[in-house]
């Protein structure tokens, strides 16, 4: 995606999503136990996907991660285990990267096993992560307004700013990220007081435009090509947007649409969290 996310183009979408043709659902997959996160893995093709099993915040040693072909079937249900609540994922260097609470997990994508456990220092509820071009590997912060990144197995800070808005989706796409946010103001019930909305950090100022809209509180996000979609967990809404228009729905589900994949070309896998479900949608 070449369009840049600016407070200026940010600050043209409407507070008032409008309705938009649906995607088609393709298959679901189900079985899983509070599915966080499902990434495609394209060099293996396949969908690998995140079980929290629990407490998102406790850990507690349920957490684990499942495969998926991609027409849906369960290939493994317990390819990793020995999680405690795991969530976005990234691939980077032939391994495959996890966010599991203040720790990023590491598995060998060749045969799922646990190779190392990156303690990131003050993390407080590690979420989405994503990897750039160069390997190096973000994490968001959602509960500390914070972005981590991980190059080999060393954590740093990448930008901390109350303007992240409790950053929950994460996606590299060329010299930015960009960030998918909760809101602001927290609740005990996970509403807000101010919801959400999508921004953008550039990678080499780091820093983050002003002008964000809000209209959601969001949660996965992905790009294809010049449009960017994602999840509104509280409504179960898959949201799209294109630069210069407003963000449309582009599919319904009950609450928990949680940290989207995608395929790169037309189709978008949803885990639903509180259904133990994966849905993946074919795009028009």
């Amino acid at each position: 995606m070449n369009t840049l996310i600016t407070s200026a183009f940010l600050a043209v979408i409407g507070s008032a999503p409008v309705p938009a043709a649906q995607a088609g659902e393709l298959w679901r997959a189900t079985g899983l136990e509070q599915p966080e996160s499902a990434l495609f893995d394209a060099a293996n093709n396949r969908i690998i996907v995140s079980n929290i099993v629990g407490n998102p915040g406790e850990a507690d040693g349920n957490g684990y991660l499942s495969v998926l072909s991609v027409d849906g079937k369960t290939v493994t249900q317990h390819w990793t285990d020995g999680m405690d609540a795991p969530k976005g994922m990234a691939i980077a260097g032939g391994k495959l990267y996890v966010a599991d609470i203040t720790k990023v997990r590491v598995v060998d994508l060749a045969n799922g096993k646990l190779v190392a456990s990156i303690a990131v220092p003050n993390a407080v509820f590690l979420n989405d992560m994503t990897s750039d071009q160069s390997g190096k590997v973000y994490v968001t912060d959602m509960l500390a307004d914070a972005i981590y990144r991980i190059d080999g197995d060393r954590p740093e800070l990448f930008v901390r700013d109350p303007m992240l808005a409790s950053p929950n989706g994460v996606f590299a796409d060329g010299n930015r990220l960009i960030v998918a946010s909760w809101g602001k103001g927290i609740k005990p019930d996970f509403s807000t007081a101010e919801p959400g909305g999508l921004l953008s950090v550039d990678l080499s100022s780091k820093v983050v435009p002003p002008g964000a809209q809000k209209f959601a509180d969001l949660d996965g996000v992905i790009a294809i090509g010049d449009t960017i979609y994602a999840t509104a967990y509280m409504t179960g809404t898959l949201y799209r947007y294109q630069a210069g228009s407003v963000p449309e729905s582009v599919a319904h589900f009950k609450p928990g649409s949680a940290d989207i994949g995608t395929d790169g070309k037309s189709t978008i896998y949803v885990p639903l969290m509180n259904e133990g479900e994966v849905a993946a949608l074919k795009l028009d």
